[in-house]
Formats: C-alpha cells, sequence, structure tokens
C-alpha cells in the first residue's frame, strides 16, 4: 500500500498541481497518475544514457574514419588558396595621382541624379538621367523635395577624366591581336561582352604573357 492511499483527495491535487499533472478524475485515478509520474524521470535518465552512448559511438567511427591523406590533401588546397597574383599597377605621375584623389573625394560628394518620379514607377527606377521637360515639372524648377539636376558644377577633374578608377586608360579588346598595340604601363585592357569563352581564355593567356592588366577578368573554375 503506497502513501498516496493515506491522503486525501485535496492533498493529492496540491501535489498534482505542483507537477503539472491534471487534477480531474477520481482518488484512485489520481493515485494512479502520480505513481505513473514518479516512474518517468527513471525512464528519461535510461533514454539520456543511450543517447550519450549512441554519441561517443559516433564520435569513435568518425576519428577511426580519419586518414592521413585526406589531411594531406586538405593541407594542398590550403597552399593552393595561398596563392595570390599582383594586378599591374600604371605608371602615374604625381598630377596625375593627384588628379584621381580629388576625384574620388569629388565623387563621395556627388548626389545620385535620378529621373524624374523615379520612385513612382519602378520602370523610371531602372533607367538612367534623362532631362526634366514640363513647365509645372518640380524637379526642372529645383524643388527641395525633388532630385538633383545635372549641372556643369558636378564635373570631375578633367585631367582623369574618362581613366579608369586604378589610373589605367581603358582599350576595349574583342581578340588576343588588339592586345599588341597595348601600352602595359599606362593601358589596361576590357574584354568585350560578345566575346565567348574560348576566346576570351587565349586574350587572358597573352595578357599574362605581355604583362597587361584585364579590368573584366572572370574567375577561373
Amino acid at each position: 500500500m503506497s502513501d498516496y492511499e493515506n491522503m486525501t483527495v485535496a492533498e493529492l491535487k496540491q501535489l498534482l498541481k505542483d507537477a503539472g499533472l491534471p487534477v480531474s478524475g477520481k482518488k484512485a485515478d489520481l493515485i494512479s497518475r502520480l505513481e505513473e509520474s514518479s516512474e518517468e524521470p527513471v525512464v528519461e535518465e535510461a533514454a539520456e544514457e543511450a543517447e550519450e552512448e549512441a554519441e561517443e559511438e559516433s564520435v569513435e567511427e568518425s576519428s577511426e574514419d580519419y586518414d592521413e591523406e585526406d589531411d594531406e590533401d586538405w593541407d594542398d588546397d590550403e597552399d593552393f588558396d595561398e596563392e595570390h597574383v599582383a594586378r599591374q599597377k600604371p605608371v602615374l605621375s604625381e598630377e596625375l595621382k593627384q588628379a584621381l584623389a580629388l576625384r574620388a573625394a569629388q565623387k563621395k560628394a556627388t548626389p545620385s541624379f535620378r529621373r524624374t518620379e523615379w520612385f513612382r514607377y519602378k520602370r523610371l527606377s531602372r533607367s538612367g538621367w534623362r532631362k526634366p521637360h514640363g513647365m509645372d515639372n518640380k524637379q526642372r524648377r529645383n524643388y527641395k523635395y525633388r532630385g538633383s539636376l545635372v549641372r556643369i558644377g558636378h564635373g570631375k577633374v578633367s585631367t582623369a577624366n574618362g581613366l579608369h578608377p586604378s589610373g589605367f586608360e581603358e582599350v576595349m579588346v574583342h581578340n588576343s591581336g588588339d592586345l599588341e598595340t597595348i601600352d602595359p604601363e599606362t593601358q589596361a585592357a576590357r574584354v568585350g561582352a560578345t566575346v565567348g569563352g574560348r576566346k576570351r581564355e587565349n586574350i587572358h593567356s597573352r595578357a599574362d604573357e605581355l604583362g597587361i592588366r584585364v579590368l573584366n577578368r572572370r574567375r577561373e573554375r
């Protein structure tokens, strides 16, 4: 005879409330519910021990599957990733260096020129700048809550006009023969968008031989 038999129904319900169990039913139901709840921790502990043993076995199996050859292959991959090819730098005069630095600083302060009502129509947000027209056009009348207008005052340094941010002069290339006329000290190649993959590889290999930088070089797979 368990201790629960000597307790009152109120005392049994209080124990059930403390354990977070339902308190409905007869006294026999309450007693059986309390007895089942007292046996559950033993079952849970057994399940936890089984899970821990399974985890230990999986760790041992993974350590047995480890091979030194795999470790060597991993080291080779790391050495491959560490390889770095320096990009060609242009030969610039001090005046041109100062002009490029000034242009970069001016570009940060330049507003983004957006087309009239670009916020209203999605197709306008994707298009470039268009000069606003219309007698009542708020942007043309330079209202403060509209975008900035393209004006002569937003122009950059004329000395660095048309140069790549690196300082190279861009030359469009469509075949490896076009590289012969490029000066690697001041000019860089940009491969045309219509050039295929095989011809592009030939251009890249020939540019490496001549020491010419390719601005839109694709990552080799």
